[in-house]
């Protein structure tokens, strides 16, 4: 069943304070004095005291030292100095990225109380832009994973249905801002690790192009494939902290021209399954998005083969060339699911990883081509709802794995470093579904000024 009704659908718990608040409407409030930065990080600690025993968003906290630096921030303002949009901000951290004021484990018993020397770079932009950092949220181990429900502090649990996942490997950050307890978070992105969980805990999620974001301090998975990336409650909000992500080189744009955008569906198969539903919600929010009928891109799923076997080979090669020696000397203290992956991945060879470089070129300069006559390609972000906890297959016509379902709309665009865009589409069954809007390389903030221009969230 399909619902786009906001009344028909909502939260199975009470939402925190920053569920459907703005960065916008938090820095007016801070400007006319009715709230403080300070005002701003207690709400969050209030929300995660509550909700995080429910949903496991968070595995480390610190309020303490974010009221310290609330209260340098609000007397910056005060002095009549903003540093911009996110001044004054609670932001959440996933736990496979540097903090130098936090642990940082990445959900694995390898690193549990492990300490970084200086915050990731990203981190520090975030904080050089005034942003506020409350906590570490939770990852899938070692990011390896897209149901969030494999780590050594537990699983997240959603927060429209606390029995299905999140969706990962940004599990927690997921969690935490559609729940209310922060008002974005950032994540990261090697197959969907963004754009997965805010689809299905109906959310905005950005992955940038390839490279656009510094990726120092940010522990690897597969290191051309992986981006940082964000998880908030609107375009606009997402595009502040990219602002700020990337130092500038991802700003704020105007969508271009009057005319209506140029949007192409591609089918799911045979990329993953097709849950008649979960398709028509996505479809029927592209086309509002494009204001009609959208134009077909079935070509592309000639590629749909090229496209995984690149992606595989160099996944799992770069994957097993960062955990070689934990696999060899410390297999123990993997999850068995992602110690089963690593495994596997060790059986790529050399030439193997060479030739799928090389294919992921070919396949650039196809995709390239394309979008000289397109703007955006358009498709569920997944192709289901969210499942159960521990769930790993998918039940009824076309049964497939978890995994292979949950990833198989999103990686695609990680192998060609495109950008991409998750934005609420609407409800099936109670459950929110993503629609995925993917454009050229380097055209993010095109991207994010279309989002921003053409979407409305769903009731609205």
């Amino acid at each position: 069943m399909t619902d786009l009704s906001v009344s028909a659908c909502a939260l199975a718990v009470e939402p925190g304070f920053f569920r459907g608040r703005g960065i916008d409407e938090l820095q007016q409030a801070m400007a006319e004095g009715g709230l403080t930065a300070q005002d701003l990080v207690r709400h969050a600690g209030a929300a995660i005291e509550r909700l995080n025993p429910l949903l496991n968003a968070f595995v480390h906290v610190d309020i303490g030292a974010a009221l310290e630096a609330a209260r340098e921030l609000d007397a910056e303002r005060a002095q009549g100095k903003v540093r911009g949009p996110l001044h004054g901000i609670p932001v959440a951290i996933k736990d496979n990225v540097d903090t130098s004021d936090m642990p940082t484990t990445m959900g694995a018993a390898h690193f549990l109380g492990h300490r970084p020397a200086a915050d990731a770079r990203c981190v520090a932009l975030l904080r050089e832009a005034g942003a506020i950092v409350v906590g570490k949220t939770l990852t899938h181990e070692f990011a390896y994973g897209p149901t969030g429900d494999r780590s050594v502090q537990g699983a997240s649990r959603n927060p429209w249905r606390t029995s299905q996942i999140t969706g990962g490997s940004s599990a927690g950050s997921a969690a935490a801002v559609a729940s209310g307890m922060v008002p974005v978070a950032l994540g990261t992105d090697t197959g969907g690790s963004v754009r997965v969980p805010s689809a299905l805990c109906g959310l905005v999620g950005f992955k940038p192009t390839h490279g656009r974001v510094a990726a120092e301090g940010v522990f690897p998975l597969s290191t051309t494939l992986e981006d940082a990336g964000v998880l908030a409650n609107s375009v606009q909000d997402a595009q502040w902290f990219m602002q700020a992500l990337s130092g500038g080189a991802i700003a704020p744009a105007a969508a271009a021209g009057t005319d209506g955008p140029r949007v192409a569906w591609v089918p799911n198969a045979p990329f993953a399954i097709d849950d008649s539903a979960v398709t028509a919600c996505a479809r029927a929010a592209a086309e509002r998005l494009a204001g009609g009928p959208l134009r077909e891109a079935s070509d592309v799923t000639r590629h749909a083969r090229a496209l995984q076997s690149a992606l595989g080979a160099i996944q799992r090669a770069e994957a097993y060339e960062v955990h070689a020696e934990r696999v060899e000397n410390e297999p123990a203290k993997f999850d068995p699911e992602v110690l089963e992956r690593l495994r596997a991945s060790r059986g790529v060879l050399g030439w193997e990883y060479v030739r799928a470089l090389k294919e992921r070129a070919r396949l650039q300069d196809e995709f390239a081509r394309l979008f000289r006559d397109i703007d955006v390609l358009a498709l569920p972000t997944v192709a289901i709802t969210a499942p159960a906890l521990q769930q790993r297959s998918v039940a009824g016509p076309g049964s497939a794995g978890v995994r292979e379902t949950l990833l198989g709309l999103t990686n695609p665009w990680n192998v060609l470093g495109l950008p991409a865009i998750t934005l609420p589409a609407g409800w099936v069954n109670g459950m929110p579904v993503g629609l995925q809007l993917v454009a050229a390389a380097g055209s993010d903030e095109a991207l994010l000024a279309l989002a921003a221009s053409r979407w409305q969230a769903p009731g609205n």
